[in-house]
C-alpha cells in the first residue's frame, strides 16, 4: 500500500468517526496538529474523494461509508 491510499484510509477513518457537531475541515487540522499530514494533503484528498462522489455536502456517501468500512477492516487487528 502506498502513503497515498494509507492517507485516504485515514481520512476516510477520521471522517467516518467525526463527532456529529465536526466538519470535515476540523477533522483535517486535528490530522494535521497529530501530525498525520499536512493541512493541504488532507484538502487534496477531499477534494479526491469528493470527485469520486465518496464525499457529499460534507459527509460520507454509502460509498464513502464502504471505503471508510474497508479502511478500519485494514487497521483492525486480528486475535
Amino acid at each position: 500500500m502506498n502513503d497515498a491510499a494509507l492517507l485516504e484510509q485515514v481520512v476516510l477513518l477520521a471522517i467516518l468517526k467525526k463527532e456529529p457537531d465536526e466538519s470535515i475541515d476540523d477533522v483535517l487540522k486535528m490530522l494535521e496538529e497529530s501530525r498525520a499530514m499536512s493541512l493541504a494533503e488532507g484538502r487534496e484528498i477531499v477534494t479526491r474523494l469528493e470527485q469520486e462522489e465518496a464525499i457529499v455536502a460534507g459527509k460520507l456517501t454509502f460509498l464513502g461509508i464502504a471505503m471508510a468500512n474497508e479502511a478500519l477492516k485494514a487497521f483492525t487487528l486480528e486475535d
